[in-house]
């Protein structure tokens, strides 16, 4: 498999790394582990060199998804393994990533039980992108916002300039790899509760989670998230008119408005598969 980087996302982690890193050099002494500050204002850089640890530092906070594109930039191996440096992540767990991936998978993802989500609305909300995902791309996707997961390096910078500069990079990589057809694993995972403040916030993430679900099609295919809604339409307009030339023997513009608008939402459908075609033609064999 060749030389491992492990790559950990850092902002204000410096309590979590403390714990982290030790047992990390354990459990991997001869990979090649980075961290990425996120423009901290802690001791995260402090911490990093007390260890003897590959610190890169963002000048300010770039974004998650945009310390997982720098790590992959840096790191020198042939596969990569991403984890949060929160603690929810458990460096035991890297060995059971490698094995799975040396049975022939170009990347394994860890799956959080529900148990292991933070918070009910959590789990609820992963729970719907997992089945939407799963909906779309016609695989079983058991957890698609993980950020733990182990990865064939030359195919993940494939998809470098699709990843955002936010969380949902691992929504993006996901599916970008079963739409590139690469193989895809899952294992099981216990997530510890985090250590130290989340960056997490209700009402922003949540505008951010609903942009997920748009890019979940987007990405994969989009005439299938925007056939049903053009067929809806369509229904509605049917019905309408079924209504209207019934009760009064005549076509309304309202009709008319919904046939229109269903071909619209058609077209735009098409057009967004045609994109995303030539978005993946270089990420082929």
């Amino acid at each position: 498999m060749g030389m491992l980087s492990i790559i950990l996302p850092a902002k204000n982690e410096s309590e979590a790394l403390r714990h982290i890193l030790p047992e990390l050099k354990r459990q991997a002494p001869d990979a090649e582990i980075i961290i990425v500050d996120d423009g901290s204002t802690d001791d995260t850089v402090a911490v990093c060199n007390a260890h003897q640890i590959k610190v890169i530092s963002h000048p300010y906070s770039m974004g998650n998804g945009a310390a997982i594109k720098t790590g992959a930039r840096a790191a020198r191996g042939e596969t990569l393994v991403f984890m949060d440096a929160d603690g929810q992540h458990k460096p035991e767990d890297i060995s059971r990533l490698l094995e799975k991936l040396a049975q022939g998978f170009d990347m394994v993802v860890g799956a959080r039980s529900s148990t292991s989500q933070a918070g009910a609305h959590r789990a609820m909300a992963n729970g719907f992108y997992n089945r939407l995902a799963s909906w779309m791309t016609e695989q079983k996707i058991e957890d698609l916002t993980s950020g733990f997961r182990a990865v064939n390096t030359h195919k993940f910078r494939k998809f470098l300039y699709l990843l955002p500069n936010g969380f949902s990079y691992p929504t993006t990589i996901t599916m970008s790899f079963f739409r590139a057809g690469f193989a895809v694993a899952y294992i099981p995972i216990e997530a510890p509760k985090r250590i130290g403040k989340s960056h997490i916030r209700l009402v922003r993430d949540g505008f951010r989670f609903m942009l997920i679900i748009f890019k979940i099609g987007t990405l994969y295919s989009p005439l299938k998230l925007f056939l049903p809604i053009s067929l809806s339409f369509f229904a509605t307009g049917l019905g309408y008119y079924l209504f209207t030339f019934l009760s009064m023997h005549r076509f309304t513009n309202m009709s008319a408005l919904l046939f229109i608008t269903s071909v619209l939402v058609f077209l735009i459908g098409l057009v967004s598969e045609q994109i995303t075609a030539l978005n993946f033609k270089d990420s082929e064999g």
